[in-house]
């Protein structure tokens, strides 16, 4: 077999293996130096709109180039997986929460997912080495995803895509296996300005693809962890643990399906809590409540502040 046949074949199993695993969309990008990248990250941070998030600055090589994970890195598989749902908590009155943290937590369904990928890759392959990510690396998900030609980097910062909108989460396989790449596609995001009319903390820059963090109602929620400035009163629109305004509002998710996955499926406890079980929650409560719930990122406490915060 030539070296392009082998290509092909490979990069078609791999994609066969993404769909059987109920991932929405695959694509793949070559692990290499991303320079307009480095550049749009490096003013970002210099501009400190990463706010406390640290983080952010750590292993800067690492974030703008995937082929120094490892010796011999040469592929980025960017995967989406959907969580869009149409359930909704019941009392409108409540505090809310981000859809995506209805159910279990999203790192350790899809890392599951991703431990079978890299299984089954060496069972039809043969021995490839690779390491699978589920927000826990500093990669540039998104822009490697664009880059594979999964969507494009929308006007709130979210990757959309033409057949499904944004309501999904990213995953990444890196491997040391050359294979055939993705084109990136145009962005169609257009004269819209939907995102950035109806952010409530004005955290989307007014021309749109900068988000200053520290003025997001999901970093106020989640990511902060000292109080939350007074500038923000009236301006939450009732979130405590994250934000979906820019994806409610965006055209493209007219096209979002509901997701299959069970575990994403929330308690009925928790959609049924009115507003006063929120204002009186206990810490047994939140427990029980959120085993094995992203929300448990925000602690007891820092969920207490929150509520406390939007109805101060």
């Amino acid at each position: 077999m030539t070296q392009s046949s082998s290509k092909h074949v490979n990069t078609q199993t791999i994609k066969a293996i993404a769909k059987e695993l109920g991932f929405t969309q695959i694509g793949i990008t070559k692990a290499e130096f991303m320079e307009p990248e480095a550049r749009h990250l490096e003013q970002w941070l210099n501009l400190n709109y990463q706010g406390k998030m640290d983080y952010m600055k750590n292993h800067f090589d690492l974030r703008v180039d995937p082929s120094k994970f490892f010796p011999g890195a040469q592929s980025v598989i960017s995967l989406t997986y959907n969580y869009y749902t149409e359930t909704k908590q019941s009392d409108h009155t409540a505090p809310k929460i981000s859809s995506y943290a209805f159910g279990k937590d999203y790192h350790k369904v899809i890392k599951k997912k991703l431990k079978y990928f890299l299984n089954e890759i060496h069972e039809r392959i043969g021995e490839v080495q690779g390491r699978a990510f589920v927000d826990s690396a500093p990669l540039l998900e998104r822009d490697l995803a664009k880059r594979s030609g999964i969507g494009w980097a929308g006007k709130n910062t979210l990757l959309i895509s033409k057949k499904h909108g944004s309501y999904f989460f990213l995953a990444e396989l890196v491997l040391d296996l050359a294979l055939e790449y993705d084109e990136p596609i145009d962005d169609f995001c257009g004269s819209c300005t939907k995102c950035i009319d109806a952010c409530p903390t004005n955290a989307i820059n007014e021309q749109g693809y900068i988000l200053d963090a520290r003025k997001c109602i999901s970093y106020l929620t989640i990511e902060l962890k000292e109080e939350i400035p007074s500038e923000f009163e009236d301006k939450m629109e009732n979130w405590m643990f994250g934000c979906d305004i820019c994806q409610q509002v965006c055209p493209w998710n007219r096209f979002s399906t509901v997701h299959s996955e069970e575990k994403f499926s929330p308690k009925e406890e928790l959609m049924e809590m009115k507003k006063k079980d929120w204002e009186e929650i206990t810490e047994e409560v939140f427990e029980k409540l959120f085993a094995g719930s992203a929300v448990k990122r925000t602690k007891f406490e820092g969920l207490k502040r929150n509520i406390k915060f939007l109805s101060s």
